[in-house]
């Protein structure tokens, strides 16, 4: 085995502040991981990691140094250091006698499996010297089947034990882990005893069924359309394993939460109309002036032509604006009701507006003068305000992704 010698050196110390720390761990860490993953297979046998250096040491076998001395060795020894130890350590956990650790007995196995697999096609490895390594291979067969029988009952009995729970006190929560345990003895069996039925009771258990619905407390009649406009809501990207949601009440539904919109301020503002003038004005190009002699004559250039200069004048516009404006405003909150306590769990703010504006514009003038935007305008006339109805029905419109995305934030 190689020999890896230290050298000590005295080190300066100097005072670190917690970022300067965390900065040097965090490189520390980096080098490590960097050091590690460009490691020999002997380096890493040395330091332990048995599994990383059989691998790599398997990995150049199998290619161009199937002889190599120090890789037989290397694999030889990582193989029954790893053996012995992950042995000892499944003895010591049935030795417990406590079903919890039957899943960490299981993956000791599958790792001694893993390995067995990795390493048997090299079998009989002999190098260069005619060294032939030794292997202790473990039948695990019988092991790993005893394993799975105990971890996946292990994993039943205790949903099972939840589930009890869930049942009597109607909490979610012992609901969800029993889902959870279920699905891990697929990692076992895919079939096992009722464990699919279970799993389903869990899921309709660990569910949190939540209606949305509206309440108008403003001092406001609502035009029709209204509770349609703001529940109109698809919750396929609302909807997951835990949280269900309706806008509707479902037959054979028990719903656990009431998601109700609190309308408290219905507000339409008056149509205001604003008139301003303005000048506009541009720089054109109006002709040329040509450039005289002392004699009166129009100069010449090298070229024998006409010596002149774009005549620039300005010229100007006065625009005539109309501003027309309307709005709606709706504010409320969001409260959520536990329907078997009555208790409010949670409520937060929300609202939305609306607003329609028109532009109209005339001018007197050079319509050269006028701005690209001034342009658009021009033509158009004031309009008729539209009525409440249609404002507030858009602003229910606009309110719809705030309730959606406060929904989106519930965690029950």
């Amino acid at each position: 085995m190689a020999v890896v010698t230290l050298r000590y050196h005295k080190l300066k110390y100097t005072a670190m502040t917690p970022k300067h720390i965390i900065s040097s761990i965090t490189t520390t860490t980096a080098l490590a991981i960097m050091v590690i993953s460009c490691a020999s297979p002997v380096k890493l046998a040395e330091v332990g990691d048995y599994d990383q250096a059989i691998e790599r040491s398997v990995n150049r076998l199998a290619g161009k140094e199937r002889k190599n001395e120090e890789l037989v060795r290397t694999v030889e020894f990582a193989f029954e250091k790893a053996t012995t130890r992950d042995m000892d350590q499944a003895e010591r956990l049935k030795t417990d006698l406590r079903a919890e650790s039957w899943p960490r007995v299981f993956d000791i196995y599958q790792r001694i499996l893993r390995r067995q697999q990795l390493v048997e096609p090299l079998v009989p490895l002999v190098d260069r010297r005619g060294y032939k390594a030794s292997f202790r291979f473990v039948r695990v067969d019988g092991l790993l089947a005893e394993a799975r029988e105990k971890a996946a009952e292990y994993h039943y009995n205790y949903a099972t034990d939840l589930l009890a729970q869930a049942r009597r006190s109607k909490d979610k929560t012992p609901a969800r882990r029993a889902y959870d345990e279920l699905g891990r003895i697929k990692t076992y069996y895919s079939s096992y005893r009722d464990r699919d039925a279970l799993q389903r009771e869990a899921l309709n258990l660990g569910t949190t069924f939540i209606l949305v619905d509206i309440e108008n407390r403003a001092p406001v009649i609502l035009p029709i359309g209204f509770d349609r406009e703001l529940t109109d809501i698809s919750f396929n990207g609302l909807n997951d394993r835990w949280r269900v949601f309706h806008n509707n009440r479902q037959s054979g539904v028990e719903y656990d939460v009431k998601a109700t919109l609190m309308l408290r301020d219905v507000q339409v503002s008056p149509g205001t109309m604003r008139e301003r003038q303005y000048e506009e004005q541009n720089q054109i190009q109006d002709g040329w002036v040509y450039e005289y002699d002392t004699r009166g004559n129009v100069k010449k250039d090298t070229a024998g032509n006409d010596i002149k200069y774009p005549n620039k004048v300005t010229i100007r516009a006065l625009v005539t604006e109309v501003y027309q404006q309307k709005g709606a405003r709706l504010a409320g909150q969001l409260e959520l009701f536990d329907l078997h306590s009555g208790s409010v769990i949670d409520s937060r703010p929300l609202g939305a507006e609306a607003f329609w504006e028109n532009y109209a514009a005339t001018f007197r003038g050079d319509e050269r003068a006028l701005s690209k935007e001034t342009r658009s305008r021009i033509g158009n006339r004031p309009s008729n305000f539209p009525d409440d109805t249609f404002l507030i029905l858009d602003a229910a419109r606009r309110l719809r992704p705030v309730v959606v995305d406060q929904l989106r934030q519930i965690r029950i």
